[in-house]
């Protein structure tokens, strides 16, 4: 069994296949002259920052190398590579099996043997998953995101030095189901994830005041470690958070959890209480950055374009929803018509119908894209838009 975390060296044998698979001629025109694209009556405008990012690079890059580095060989991934459909299904196409999620058809690590290999998407994955990998003896290609392992060793650290780990994320993501993880390696060590600011408030509550040790589990099952107690474990607390979390919402809640530390223990002992980094890969925070100077533009309306279960690209929708009538597409399958559109409001996990999304005559249309979502999707979308209304 052996783990490779480099690439092969094979990016000028793939370039070409990722050229066409993913690359967009006409977004990159439009970046060479101002992120600006003029059709008819129509203006549309990219934010500064979008789209596909380092991470995501690095692991389709990977992807596309080890199909070439291990040609006739059974080649798995554990779940979804990143957060988009055309992606998973253009790898699922090329021949690669998913062993998990919605892309999977039949094959368990079960089935997995010593000659296969495994991809470790963007995401990485739970120190029991790849623990059941080692066993089977095959190859394990990683292509786990930098910062996600940064996040990681900072997590560790807290459990080495005796501070609970509170994860601000999604306790089903499997970017924080690895995450939590990686603290239960270590003798004693405990995670509690919250999903938001009122998730903190409860917690920031039993700190100061206590509280039902019974009703706070319940608030937090399946988002909490093995024999958490609300009684012993929230005295030393150390923060951290998905990479793809708003945020201005993970320092909220770091700087809450810092408060009610304080209220407890004093300004003298907090040092001795509390920890936090700022753990928002820093692509992320460009990209809402990004999101949140389109939005405050003379643009009209904004389409945020990016698979339905990113987290990233629902908090890019939610950045831009508090300025502008902003929609979450998948795909330009989404448009229906000049008059009818399908998207995912903010807070909610299905698509609804819109109507009269676009305005008539003149308009700006904002575009910004999740950190999984190809470049060739955002001229897709240009194009449909184009095809119905130019």
């Amino acid at each position: 069994m052996s783990i490779i975390r480099t690439s092969f060296g094979l990016k000028n044998l793939i370039s070409e296949e990722l050229e066409r698979d993913y690359k967009s001629p006409l977004v990159e025109r439009m970046k060479a002259g101002g992120n600006r694209l003029t059709l008819g009556d129509l203006e549309f405008r990219l934010a500064e920052e979008f789209g596909f990012c380092y991470g995501v690079d690095k692991a389709v890059d990977f992807a596309y190398e080890t199909l070439r580095k291990f040609p006739g060989k059974r080649i798995f991934i554990t779940d979804e590579i990143i957060h988009n459909p055309r992606v998973n299904l253009r790898l699922r196409a090329l021949g690669i099996e998913f062993l998990n999620g919605k892309y999977a058809e039949g094959k368990t690590i079960e089935e997995v043997m010593p000659e296969d290999v495994v991809l470790i998407p963007a995401f990485g994955s739970s120190l029991s998953g790849l623990e059941k990998l080692k066993a089977r003896g095959c190859t394990l290609v990683d292509t786990t995101c930098g910062s996600v392992v940064h996040v990681w060793k900072r997590v560790e650290k807290y459990a080495r030095d005796g501070f609970t780990s509170l994860i601000h994320g999604k306790f089903k993501h499997e970017e924080t189901i690895a995450t939590s993880s990686q603290v239960t390696q270590f003798p004693g060590g405990v995670f509690i994830i919250v999903r938001d600011k009122e998730q903190a408030g409860i917690v920031c509550r039993y700190i100061t005041s206590g509280g039902d040790k019974n009703k706070f589990l319940e608030e937090f099952r399946g988002a909490l470690s093995e024999r958490f107690s609300p009684d012993t474990h929230l005295e030393r607390i150390g923060c951290a958070n998905q990479t793809t979390m708003l945020s201005s919402e993970s320092l909220e809640i770091a700087g809450m959890i810092r408060d009610a530390l304080r209220a407890k223990h004093g300004d003298e002992a907090l040092e001795a209480h509390f920890r936090s980094f700022d753990t928002i890969c820093s692509a992320t925070q460009d990209r809402q950055d990004a999101a949140l100077k389109l939005a405050q533009s003379n643009a009209d309306l904004i389409l945020v374009i990016g698979g339905f279960n990113s987290s990233n690209t629902e908090h890019l929708a939610e950045i831009s929803s508090h300025f502008k009538p902003s929609y979450h597409i998948e795909d330009a399958g989404d448009i229906i018509s000049v008059r009818q559109i399908r998207h995912q409001p903010v807070g909610r996990h299905e698509r609804v119908a819109h109507q009269e999304w676009l305005p008539e005559g003149p308009a700006v249309i904002g575009l910004t894209a999740g950190a999984s979502t190809p470049n060739r999707v955002i001229e897709d979308v240009m194009n449909r838009i184009r095809n119905l209304r130019v």
